[in-house]
């Protein structure tokens, strides 16, 4: 039914474009990401400490002692739980002596700081983390059952269209907390004597490229929800 906006079945839906569009900033944002990260994962630090030892002395620098520091399994998988203030380093992070390890170990532990200093933003999009998940679950179902039962203008896809909106909003929080626990990882690397000189400005590049698939998700969820008010916004007023 997406496919054919103001129109009968049978016609192209211009908007499917927004999806599109969407995509492929998705698909340059992973590229980017692997391919820098691949780029500098060959560069070994002068320091020869892994992503576990690099996150365990800058969390120690910072006065942070109850952040336990694991291996996860997959690529790319790393991610900081505060639920169990724990560190999660995949493989090829947690022991690996590379640019590009010690950078994402180091952006990790940057959200672990904002977490032990009560950074606003991280705190509210943790607080969105259970509204959006039902959000984003009940969304379309209620988009499509109430365009099948009272057209487009319903009440029901207007309460899908607003829990669409959370996802977006989400997204739109989530910038500000990644920019911040990168900015915190290279400066902290830096301070800290982890990296030297060109290895700075080399993490730099790797977390930069890791932000823009941030960058993506909230573009393609915006021109996804902008689809959404066009399609029936545009039925709304053909009714």
């Amino acid at each position: 039914m997406f496919g054919y906006y103001g129109y009968g079945f049978g016609y192209f839906d211009p908007t499917i474009w927004l999806v599109l569009i969407g995509v492929v900033i998705s698909l340059i944002a992973q590229s980017m990401v692997q391919g820098t990260f691949h780029k500098y994962e060959s560069v070994r630090s002068r320091t020869g400490m892994t992503g576990a030892e690099a996150a365990r002395r800058l969390l120690q620098s910072q006065g942070i002692y109850d952040v336990d520091i694991r291996p996860v399994g997959g690529r790319l998988t790393d991610h900081y739980d505060p639920r169990t203030k724990t560190v999660n380093l995949s493989e090829a992070v947690y022991h690996s002596t590379s640019v590009s390890a010690i950078g994402v170990a180091a952006h990790e532990c940057g959200h672990a700081m904002q977490d032990n200093e009560g950074y606003v933003p991280l705190r509210l999009r943790a607080s969105l983390v259970p509204v959006v998940n039902f959000g984003s679950q009940l969304s379309w179902p209620l988009i499509l059952i109430g365009f099948l039962i009272g057209g487009a203008g319903s009440t029901i896809v207007n309460i899908g269209i607003w829990m669409f909106t959370l996802v977006v909003l989400f997204q739109l929080v989530t910038l500000p907390v990644e920019f911040n626990a990168s900015r915190r990882a290279v400066q902290l690397l830096d301070r800290q004597g982890i990296l030297y000189g060109e290895e700075v400005g080399q993490t730099r590049k790797v977390l930069g490229a890791a932000a823009l698939t941030y960058v993506a998700a909230a573009a393609t969820s915006i021109l996804q929800l902008l689809r959404l008010i066009i399609l029936f916004g545009g039925r709304r007023n053909d009714d």
